[in-house]
This record gives structure tokens, sequence and C-alpha cells, in this order.
């Protein structure tokens, strides 16, 4: 009697657990993406005075931007295209954890954003979070291979199946008027923070 009530908390501990975690995924994400609209509408009611929080590379003055670049838009369509993608990939990252989703996610900007100011065309001014979504892509598809946890596994080839075509699209330096090198650096950074962070495997039971 003791050992069958003991499993049904456990159980219904796991569910909760896993519930409070999704909520807490999904009111960050939520709020993210909100504030991205936010700061559109300030943006745009200003005249667009916030654009010049874009990275505008190899000036030294400019990288006080690297960061602030990843939460500016270049007008409402340009936001609503980053949405629904930082959207579900930021809740699938956070669904790990959200203080290893918050490193990735650092480590992810701030890299983009260096690397952005090193190798942009001259003259251009860069910012969007499309460089924090081609992380987040890279970082959702190799977590489950790097901690070697089936789902993992299965959740990142369920993404890279869906998003792959479009995010080969994104790396082509013939689009005009896209920051190619940032989604670049972005990918190659989601990958570096998928090893960065990455939780230890799971060891059989047993074990």
């Amino acid at each position: 009697m003791t050992d069958s009530t003991s499993s049904t908390s456990g159980t219904r501990m796991g569910i909760g657990t896993g519930t409070g975690r999704a909520l807490a995924a999904g009111k960050l994400m939520v709020g993210w993406v909100a504030l991205l609209w936010v700061l559109e509408a300030v943006d745009t009611a200003s005249g667009h005075a916030l654009d010049r929080f874009g990275i505008q590379p190899r000036d030294p003055a400019e990288l006080v931007d690297v960061v602030p670049a990843s939460f500016i838009h270049f007008g409402f369509d340009h936001v609503a295209a980053n949405s629904i993608p930082l959207l579900v990939l930021g809740f699938v990252a956070a669904l790990s954890g959200l203080r290893r989703f918050l490193l990735a996610c650092a480590l992810i900007i701030v890299a983009d954003g260096l690397g952005v100011w090193l190798v942009a065309p001259a003259h251009s001014n860069t910012a969007g979070a499309s460089g924090l979504i081609f992380g987040l892509f890279g970082f959702v598809v190799l977590s489950g291979f790097v901690e070697r946890r089936p789902l993992g596994i299965v959740v990142g080839l369920l993404i890279a199946a869906y998003w792959g075509t479009t995010i080969l699209a994104g790396l082509s330096p013939t689009n005009q008027g896209v920051s190619w090198q940032g989604h670049l650096i972005g990918l190659v950074a989601g990958v570096a923070a998928a090893f960065a962070v990455r939780r230890p495997p799971r060891l059989p039971k047993g074990s």
C-alpha cells in the first residue's frame, strides 16, 4: 500500500512539474515577443528613433548595441516575420529549464552581435531577432544529440524537418536586405550553446 501511494504521488509530482515548466516557458516567450512589438510601436511613434540601436559594423561606439540590436526591428512586417519562429523555438528550448535557456540566449545574442559587428558590410545597419532565431534552431536541433536524450533527438528532428528549408534559404548570400551573415553566425552560436550549456546524459536506472 505504501509503495502504491508513493508511486502515484511521484507521477502526479512529475506531471505538475512538467506543466509548471511549460507554463513558465510559455509566459516567458509570450512576454518576450510582446516586448518586441511594444518596442516597434515605440520606434514607429518616435519616427524610428530606436533604429540607431542596430549594429553598424567596425565602429567601436557600436559595440554597446550588440545586445539591444536583437530586440529592435525595422517595421511591423519585420517583427511579425520573427514572432512565430521566436515564440515556438524559444518555448521548445525553454522547456529544458529557464536558466539554461537564458544562458543559451545570452551566448547566442552576444556572439551573433559581435560577429555582425565584425563581418557585416560597410555602412549597413543590422537589427532584429533573426540571429537569435537561427541560434535557437541550432540549439534545439543539436541539444538532444549532444545530451543523448531520445525525446530531445525526436524534437530536434521534427524542428529540422519543419524549418530546415527556411533556415537554409536564410543563409543564402543572394537574399537582398537580409543579414545572411547574422543568420549564419547565430546558427553557429546556437550549435556552440548546445555544447556549452548541455545537461549531463541520463544514466540508466540502477547505475
